[in-house]
This record gives C-alpha cells, sequence and structure tokens, in this order.
C-alpha cells in the first residue's frame, strides 16, 4: 500500500490545480483520475474543445458576411467540419499533455482508474471492469469529481439524435435544425456554432429568462442580439418528451448500434413540449441536445461508506474556509460542492484548501467570480445586478458606456454592446459589473480585480486606460456612473 501526504480523486480544473499547489508546498501528492487524459470535463469535452469550435466557426460566419467590408475577396468559402473538428481534437490534447507534463514536473504520482474510500484514510483504485488495481494510504484526501450533464427521463439520449454537450462537440455533419434543450451557457454557445455552420436552432427554455444570475436589462440584450443572429427562443415551454424515429417509420426501439447505421439524413426527433398558456406542440429537428444543467459526480465513490454529509441539493456538504466535509481530513471541492459550476471558481477553491491544510490563509471571494458565456457577442458578469441589489435594499448608481462610439470597436466592426456598472451609491465602491459585447470575457478581469480590492468606480475611472483600446469602455462606465463622461 502507497502512502501520501494527499490523495486527490478527480484530474480536472480543481483536482490538478491543488495537486500542483499541494506538491509545491513540500506535500506528497497523489491523483486519481479514471479518464486516460487529466484535464477533467473543462478541458476533454467542455471550456477548451467548445471555445475552439467556437473560434472556428466564427471565422467560418467572419469570411461568409464581414471579410469584404475589408477589402477581403474570398470565393465558394466551405466548412470542412471534420478538418474543424480534427483541429479541435488537436487543442484539446495540447492542452491535456500539458496538464500531464505539469504532473511530472511537480512529481505528482498519477494512478489511471476509478477512485473509491475504503475508509477516511484508504483510496481504492480499480479498472474500466471494476478490478482493483492499488489501495492508497492517504493522510488528507480531497474529492474533486466535478459534474456530469443532466438527463431527462423522458428525452433519452442516444448519442446520435438526442444528444448531451459532450456529443455536441464531435458531429460530424451540420444539422438541419438543432432543437436545444435548456438556454443556458452549453446551450447557446453550442447552439452558437451550430448556427453559425448553417443550422436552424431552436432554444426551448422553461424560466422566463436568459441568465438568472445575471442583471435582467443587460440578459435581455444578449437575448435581442441572439435573436437578430436567428437564434430561436420559447421561454416558459416545459419539454414533455422526445421520441427519436427514422424517415417513415414508427419510434425507434432498438439499440444503438441501429441508430448510429442510419444516416443522419433520415433520423427526425419529435419534441412535445408545453406552452405558458398550457397548449401542447410538437417541434421536429434531425438533432436535439439536452444542455439543462449539470449534476455533480459523487456515485460511486463510497461516501456513505465514510459517512460523509450531503446537501439537501446533493452536494458535498462543506466548511467554507476549509473545505473541510464533517469527515476530519476528508476534502471537497468544486462542481461537487455548493456554487456555480465554474472552471476558474473550482481552481481557486483547489489553491484556497491545500493552503488552509499546510497553515496558510488561503482564499476564495465568491462575491468576486466573474460568470462568462462565449457566444458572439460574449457576455460577461461579476457581482450584483440591480434585481439582487434592491431585494437587498442597497441603494446604488448606475454607469453605462456603448460599444458603438469606441474608435478600437469601430476598427474591429464590434459596435454591438455595452457595459454597466453598479456602485453603491454612499460610498461609490463596485458592487457589479455586465458586459455584452466583444472581449467581454477578457475586459471583466480588470472590473473583477477592481471588486477583489474595494475599488470605487472613481477609481477605476482615474485609472489611465491605453488608448484605443475596448478598455476604455470600461473608463467610460465609471465616469458615467459619477456623471462626468467625457467620450460617451
Amino acid at each position: 500500500m502507497k502512502e501520501f501526504d494527499l490523495v486527490i480523486i478527480g484530474g480536472g480544473p480543481a483536482g490538478y490545480v491543488s495537486a500542483i499547489r499541494a506538491a509545491q508546498l513540500k506535500m506528497k501528492v497523489a491523483i486519481v483520475e479514471k479518464r486516460a487524459t487529466l484535464g477533467g470535463t473543462c478541458l476533454n469535452v467542455g471550456c477548451i474543445p467548445s471555445k475552439a469550435l467556437l473560434d472556428s466557426s466564427e471565422h467560418y460566419e467572419n469570411a461568409l458576411k464581414n471579410f469584404s467590408a475589408h477589402g477581403i475577396s474570398v470565393k465558394d468559402v466551405k466548412i470542412d467540419v471534420a478538418q474543424m473538428v480534427a483541429r479541435k481534437d488537436k487543442v484539446v490534447s495540447e492542452v491535456t499533455s500539458g496538464v500531464d507534463f505539469l504532473m511530472k514536473k511537480n512529481k505528482i504520482e498519477r494512478f489511471l482508474g476509478t477512485a473509491s474510500l475504503q475508509s477516511a484514510t484508504e483510496v481504492l483504485v480499480a479498472d474500466a471492469s471494476g478490478k482493483a488495481i492499488d489501495t492508497l494510504k492517504a493522510k488528507k484526501i480531497i474529492i474533486a469529481t466535478g459534474s456530469v450533464p443532466v438527463e431527462l427521463p423522458t428525452v433519452p439520449v442516444d448519442g446520435v439524435t438526442v444528444i448531451t454537450s459532450d456529443h455536441a462537440l464531435s458531429l460530424t455533419k451540420v444539422p438541419k435544425h438543432l432543437i436545444v434543450i435548456g438556454a443556458g451557457v452549453i446551450g447557446l454557445e453550442l447552439g452558437s456554432v451550430w448556427r453559425r455552420l448553417g443550422a436552424k436552432v431552436t432554444i426551448v427554455e422553461f424560466l422566463p429568462r436568459l441568465f438568472p444570475s445575471c442583471d435582467r436589462q443587460m440578459a435581455n440584450l444578449a437575448q435581442r442580439l441572439y435573436e437578430q443572429q436567428g437564434l430561436e427562443f420559447l421561454f416558459e415551454h416545459k419539454v414533455e418528451k422526445a421520441v427519436t424515429s427514422t424517415a417513415g417509420s414508427a419510434a425507434l426501439t432498438a439499440g444503438l448500434s441501429d441508430r448510429t447505421s442510419t444516416p443522419l439524413s433520415d433520423r427526425k426527433a419529435v419534441v412535445t413540449v408545453k406552452t405558458p398558456t398550457g397548449e401542447t406542440k410538437t417541434l421536429e429537428g434531425d438533432v436535439v441536445l439536452c444542455a439543462i444543467g449539470r449534476k455533480p459526480l459523487t456515485e460511486g465513490l463510497g461516501l456513505d461508506k465514510v459517512g460523509i454529509k450531503l446537501t439537501e441539493r446533493g452536494r458535498i456538504a462543506v466548511d467554507f474556509h476549509s473545505y473541510q466535509t464533517n469527515v476530519p481530513n476528508i476534502f471537497a471541492i468544486g462542481d461537487v460542492i455548493d456554487g456555480p459550476m465554474l472552471a476558474h471558481k473550482a481552481m481557486e477553491e483547489g489553491v484556497a484548501a491545500v493552503e488552509v491544510m499546510a497553515g496558510q490563509a488561503g482564499h476564495v471571494n465568491y462575491g468576486a467570480i466573474p460568470g462568462i458565456v462565449y457566444t458572439h457577442p460574449e457576455v460577461a458578469w461579476v457581482g450584483m445586478g440591480e434585481e439582487e441589489l434592491k431585494e437587498k435594499g442597497i441603494e446604488y448608481k448606475v454607469g453605462r458606456s456603448f460599444f458603438k462610439p469606441n474608435g478600437r470597436a469601430k476598427a474591429m466592426m464590434e459596435g454591438d454592446g455595452q457595459l454597466k456598472l453598479l456602485s453603491d451609491k454612499k460610498t461609490d465602491r463596485l458592487l457589479g459589473a455586465f458586459i455584452v459585447g466583444a472581449r467581454a470575457s477578457e475586459l471583466i478581469a480588470e472590473l473583477t480585480l477592481a471588486m477583489e480590492f474595494g475599488a470605487s468606480a472613481e477609481d477605476v475611472a482615474r485609472t489611465c486606460h491605453a488608448h484605443p483600446t475596448l478598455s476604455e469602455i470600461i473608463k467610460d462606465a465609471a465616469e458615467n456612473n459619477g456623471g462626468w463622461a467625457i467620450h460617451q
């Protein structure tokens, strides 16, 4: 039995970052991951591959619609989906190989297999068949197993006609009509990819709006821009069931092998939804993407065996200072605990948990964790929106600026969008920032840093921003918040 100071279950962003930080702090570390490659959902079938496809599809749409304005003439623009997917796979291979290199560099011992808790100090590693490979002895254990897509019982996933985000990253052909169940980040991003490539995309959402944690006015702006691009939304529609069939035949009841042998052009899915008025209607598409969210991956870990408590939502209960569970030497971080399921949130928790173990002052400010949607335009936010501030009775000021007048935005042909800052009416301290527009994912970092350090809107306004840059839109909004905007 091998002995370690720390055994980490899960090789995603939470797991590999905590492993590296622990090794830096002189701990003997092991990491157990069931995938052949490290990086978890994010690097393998999530954040990284989806961004690769978003980038490729944006280039394609620009070639079709925008190159001529730059004086660039192209003819017979075509999309090679196989090559696009191959490039995505290459990107994934490079980033996952990079994580593997970091494990070796930091002398972290890696175990390939599925982990389960045998006791508060022992982790069993098994192969795909369930056969035991190793038993690891650990002074401390971190559970960082991440999450998996939620599936609807009435929408059976076959991986071909009814798919999850994992499958949507590797489609071999552009669907004629893609029906997306769920208007969250995953549904919007992957819907955008295939819409740009020529698919009709209908997004069905049970809630009445986009992005419940985002400022409503800014979420509504994003929706209008998406609709102008051709995305169709059906809000407050409840999906009742989906039935897959081949053209001219009854519902498929055969196995997956029969489904995959059917040409994509012949496959259909009929989705039954209930409208806000209680009526029932059907939608027909050739691919249905179920993107209603994710759930923590805790099955098979043996939590019951060691008595680890869960929250009402089925996540592992922890002390959010130390990330310790009710079992003193077992910790949990990332998607398996409460909070937004975000890779960057998981990474911060990984560092903080290990630093607290080492007697240092780990820190995660949950009020300054950005949320980002990598559509075009991008949407990004941090902090509280107007609705939340009103609910809490906090008086606030609003500063707004627009992309259209910005010189760099004009040069980039990126005039759609705006930026909104909210600050405390009495102290001027920043409380929230919301961006809909080009490079919002990069711009939000400045405002997250400002909030982390308790900056005021005036602090941001009086910081010199290079010209011409999109970052000047931040300065303009901060000046507007103080009532003395120069350019807006």
